[in-house]
């Protein structure tokens, strides 16, 4: 029977149904919606069999701008496609007109886009609609030539995109293979497939459960390599385009350099869309830290960073992104300061993109905490630029933030007082009134007000006054500290604070807040006024008593027993004020605060911070000298601290597995007692050290100081090296202390002869 139709078949009739009208949602282009129907006939005209497809035409207008003439251009798209009846022309004007007005890609309703929303790009579109059913023909497609593949690649893609097909997609091992297969031989003979097929399995890497999938065929390495490739071709470009543009003048060079930048501009936007859609993939996949690790012994970021010289926004907002997830691990960090990101991420700061403007911000901050690209920051004039976006509502906030890190350096806090910072800081710490200052703002002030010129900057006007105002009137402990470094600073500044001497004095009493009294007192300590009359101020308002009080070791904070040392050693400098401080019994209170300052600076004396050891050293040192006692305490320490390891060693080793003492005397009594080990110098000495005499250890100081007592230099006993004789003579023969062996006999150790028994 079908045999008998097929030939009865003679004639095909096909029949065109006009359907709507629409605009491109991304391009200037309108959207014909048509519908084929196609009916065979047989010899006696009744229909055979008939089917219907939907399909659509695109009508891209690249000529429409600004200054188009609706009308006409809407006149000659109704005459030229056939697929719209005259009697719609009123419909494309209108249409044409939306598409004349409508904002361009990248901009606000773009901007609002995560990073990680990648938008459709131009050679993603198709006549016809792809079918989940219809896979496996479009798995065939990719077996035949390029443009054939391009095609099966986007209708493959198109499927992709609805994470509907996903699931089913991931189980058709065979599309899958066919697309690594493609992607991974002939990557290179077409950008289009490339990108296409990179966009496939970028939709899989949206989802963390097909991470797997993507990693199985190997398609974070391909975009490694396509990666690396594009971005050397990129360089290709630009060396090209200089050498044609060497001779302006000449007229065939310059129409040369025109046709090449033209190609180049066309090569460039294709290989953006590439760039982009690679990038995007890796850094979903970079969400696991162990793939991130591999991408960045592949030098990710020195890529990142290399891409960062484009112009496209969206690829660019990407890249910074991935910079910014990368920054946290210090191994990236040190890349970028290698590869010299700052000085590009400061180009960014002057775009309009508000996103990327936005993320830019964010990596600086990051990058913010190392000091060597603090000074890269400077170098690169963000002081300046960052100064200028602080009253930004939305970014000054970051920017605020990155300018705090960069004051924390006192080598460029001088350079604030040269920009619009200072004022802008003032005016915003007073538009805060009586209400809450964000910590970054006042921590910021109170890093600036540490420098002479920023202090005399803040003080002009009213500054002082203002300041002053607020931190008494609502006992703001940040405010006075602030208040308390711009007193610090010798001048004019200085001067300024005699009219609130008064003001300060009278918040120092036992009912403030410590820490509020604390800064209060401090800033009457840096004062060092000639013409100022201490006495009167101490006697109104009866300061005396409450600087004795706080002079007892206990009574009060580290911090408030320091400025009150401090501020009595401001007001002593006035005779008469010495005088009654000498009459008040605060002379003894200093001596014994000054007995506790041994103990404390032994605590130091291992401080984090180099400065501080060497401080705690010197000052031990001296302490040393003078006093006997405490000479005893800071060597034993000290012989703590060079020998921990080995103290370590001995006590540990001093009990055996069944918890009794293993090293046993003569009489076998234990050698380690419950004592002190350093109360113990036997084990430290022998009868045949350097004559026989056994020495007790902390009685010898020469073993910590080279060259005799208190040099300076201290050495641990254990580096230490002695000659060793036998029989009474030098054998010339130096060995440590502690690696000596010994021979050991019943009764002692041999003094001749060794036994055999180590």
């Amino acid at each position: 029977m079908d045999k008998l139709q097929a030939e009865d078949a003679r004639y095909l009739k096909r029949k065109v149904k006009r359907g709507s009208l629409d605009v491109h949602p991304t391009e200037k282009a309108l959207v014909v919606q048509y519908e084929v129907e196609a009916t065979i006939l047989g010899e006696m005209g009744d229909p055979m069999v008939g089917e219907r497809k939907e399909c659509q035409k695109i009508i891209r207008l690249k000529s429409l701008n600004a200054n188009t003439d609706i009308t006409t251009l809407a006149r000659r798209v109704v005459e030229e496609c056939r697929l719209i009846h005259p009697s719609k022309l009123p419909e494309v004007e209108q249409l044409l007109f939306y598409l004349q007005n409508r904002k361009k890609p990248g901009n606000d309703k773009q901007e609002k886009h995560s990073p990680r929303d990648l938008t459709p790009f131009e050679g993603m579109e198709l006549d016809e609609e792809a079918n989940i059913n219809c896979i496996d023909d479009y798995v065939e497609l990719l077996y035949e030539d390029i443009p054939e593949k391009v095609r099966g690649a986007t209708l493959i893609l198109h499927l992709a995109r609805n994470p509907d097909n996903l699931e089913e997609l991931l189980q058709n091992e065979t599309a899958l293979g066919a697309l690594a297969r493609v992607l991974r031989e002939d990557w290179k003979q077409s950008v289009d497939m490339a990108t296409t097929i990179i966009y496939v399995f970028f939709c899989f890497s949206s989802f963390s459960q097909f991470h797997g999938l993507v990693t199985h065929y190997k398609i974070g390495a391909l975009c490694m390599n396509i990666t690396e490739h594009e971005l050397k071709r990129y360089d290709l470009w630009q060396d090209e385009l200089q050498k044609k543009k060497k001779d302006p003048d000449n007229q065939n060079v310059k129409k040369e350099h025109e046709k090449a930048l033209k190609k180049y501009q066309g090569l460039l936007s294709k290989q953006e869309q590439l760039l982009r859609v690679a990038l995007y993939l890796l850094l979903n996949l970079a969400e696991d830290t162990r793939t991130e690790l591999k991408m960045r012994n592949k030098n990710i970021v020195h890529m990142l960073v290399k891409t960062l010289d484009r112009e496209d926004e969206e690829l660019l907002v990407l890249v910074v992104s991935f910079l910014k997830k990368l920054s946290i691990f210090l191994e990236n960090k040190n890349d970028m300061a290698e590869t010299h990101a700052v000085e590009k991420l400061a180009r960014l700061l002057a775009c309009d993109h508000e996103n990327l403007l936005n993320t830019t911000l964010r990596l600086l901050l990051n990058l913010s905490f190392d000091t060597g690209l603090r000074s890269q920051m400077v170098q690169a004039g963000l002081i300046h630029k960052l100064s200028l976006m602080l009253a930004d509502e939305k970014q000054g906030q970051l920017c605020m933030c990155i300018l705090y890190h960069i004051s924390v350096d006192d080598r460029f806090k001088s350079m604030f007082a040269y920009t619009d910072c200072i004022p802008q800081l003032m005016k915003m710490l007073f538009e805060c009134g009586e209400s809450h200052m964000e910590p970054e703002l006042i921590s910021f002030c109170i890093n600036l007000a540490a420098n002479k010129r920023n202090a005399q900057v803040i003080c002009e006007g009213n500054g002082l006054k203002m300041l002053m105002k607020r931190g008494l009137k609502l006992k703001d402990v940040l405010i006075m500290k602030m208040i308390r470094n711009l007193s610090q600073h010798d001048g004019p500044t200085k001067n300024l604070f005699i009219d609130y001497v008064g003001d300060l004095a009278a918040q120092i009493g036992a009912e403030e807040r410590e820490e509020y009294v604390i800064e209060c007192l401090g800033t009457l300590a840096n004062l060092t006024i000639p013409d100022l009359d201490w006495e009167l101020v101490l006697k109104e308002y009866n300061l005396v008593p409450y600087l004795k009080d706080h002079l007892k070791p206990g009574s009060a904070e580290d911090d408030l027993i320091l400025e009150v040392v401090i501020m009595i050693g401001t007001v002593s400098m006035d005779d008469s004020c010495a005088a009654t401080m000498a009459k008040s019994g605060i002379i003894p209170a200093l001596i014994e605060l000054l007995n506790e300052a041994p103990a404390y600076l032994i605590d130091l004396m291992h401080d984090k911070n180099a400065e501080i050891r060497k401080v705690c050293n010197n000052t031990l040192d001296i302490i040393a000298e003078y006093d006997k006692e405490c000479e005893r305490k800071i060597q034993s320490e000290k012989f703590r601290w060079h020998n921990s390891q080995w103290l370590e060693m001995v006590e540990n080793r001093a009990m055996g597995d069944d918890g009794e003492p293993f090293m046993f005397g003569d009489d076998g009594e234990a050698f380690m007692h419950n004592g002190d080990i350093l109360e113990r110098p036997d084990l430290f000495y022998t009868a045949g050290i350097h004559g026989g005499r056994e020495a007790d250890i902390l009685e010898r100081p020469d073993l910590f100081y080279t060259g005799g007592r208190h040099s300076g230099e201290t050495r641990p006993l254990l580096h230490r090296s002695y000659t060793w004789r036998e029989g009474g003579r030098h054998s010339g023969e130096t060995r440590p202390l502690l690696h000596r062996r010994y021979t050991w006999r019943e009764g002692g150790m041999e003094g001749g002869r060794h036994s055999g028994e180590t």
